[in-house]
């Protein structure tokens, strides 16, 4: 059985002569709150205005809810529920007044469904409060509110902690987990900021000048990112010997016939060291290695010069 509920097919945009996305494969799998990261300018938003419908491709194709057929796929953008860029509301209207008129705008005829998401989204309270008085992080989550009405199967956000304090990014974050989890939401989040990515993201995407330049799970990246000591030794065999009988370092790997990836115990490099030695092993080399979530990340971005 197919899980997918994204695949796109060598996507292309072109602007003249100017390539702002450039045959993207990516791949979205129900149940995924997928990260899309990259720096501003980096196609992010292109892509999401053709997953959406907003911008038609110049070549490739997609494939939603597995349907590829283009009549197929703009009836299942109904499952879709979105934010691109900054969510337009009436600020003179009160919570519940924009989500009416959004309710009107889709035909949705339950009523109680806006109630349903106000409660969701922690605006049931507003009672007459107009949004022209509302916080940023307030009129963020009412946005989401509008994007949710249609009750989605996949929801799609663009920067949406962009501005936030950190309080307002922390209560979108728990909110997309609860929409992740427990009404199994399919999310894709497109944003240049890490840290914030890091903490929600089951899988993500690498998109760098309208190129997506890899794709990876959470647990991929963990490992990806490992810190380890690598240790070059004499005599590989003792060496072995030595981290699990006298040491009890059980987490390492034998890379060749010379060289060590030690997972444990890394601030304990000298006691390894001493160990080797009382039983006549020779260390040539012995340093930390492996990337922090940041640099793995700026270098598929383009590396540190394009920061």
């Amino acid at each position: 059985m197919q899980n997918h509920v994204l695949r796109t097919f060598d996507l292309t945009k072109k602007y003249r002569e100017q390539v702002a996305l450039n045959h993207v494969n990516m791949t979205i799998e129900k149940g995924d709150i997928y990260g899309l990261i990259g720096r501003n300018g980096a196609g992010k938003t292109t892509l999401i205005r053709m997953i959406t419908g907003l911008v038609a491709p110049s070549e490739g194709s997609m494939e939603l809810f597995t349907q590829t057929v283009e009549s197929a796929i703009r009836h299942h953008r109904r499952r879709i529920g979105s934010i691109i860029e900054s969510p337009s509301l009436y600020p003179s209207y009160t919570a519940y007044q924009n989500m009416k008129v959004r309710q009107l705008t889709l035909g949705i005829p339950d009523e109680k469904r806006i109630t349903e998401v106000l409660n969701t989204i922690g605006l049931a309270d507003t009672g007459n409060k107009k949004v022209k008085n509302f916080s940023l992080g307030m009129k963020q989550r009412l946005g989401l509110g509008l994007a949710l009405l249609s009750n989605p199967d996949f929801l799609i956000l663009d920067e949406p902690t962009n501005g936030l304090d950190p309080e307002g990014i922390r209560e979108m974050r728990h909110l997309l987990k609860e929409l992740n989890e427990s009404y199994n939401i399919t999310i894709l989040i497109s944003s240049h900021i890490l840290g914030e990515l890091s903490k929600i993201a089951t899988r993500y995407g690498v998109i760098h000048n309208g190129d997506l330049v890899d794709e990876f799970t959470k647990r991929e990246l963990e490992t990806r990112c490992r810190q380890y000591l690598r240790v070059q030794v004499d005599h590989i065999e003792k060496a072995t010997f030595v981290l699990e009988n006298k040491l009890q370092i059980t987490d390492y790997e034998v890379m060749d016939e010379e060289t060590l990836h030690i997972y444990e115990l890394l601030d304990r490099s000298g006691d390894i060291c001493l160990a080797f030695a009382q039983d006549g092993v020779k260390v040539t080399t012995i340093e930390s290695k492996g990337d922090d979530l940041e640099s793995y990340f700026l270098n598929l971005m383009g590396g540190l010069q394009h920061a």
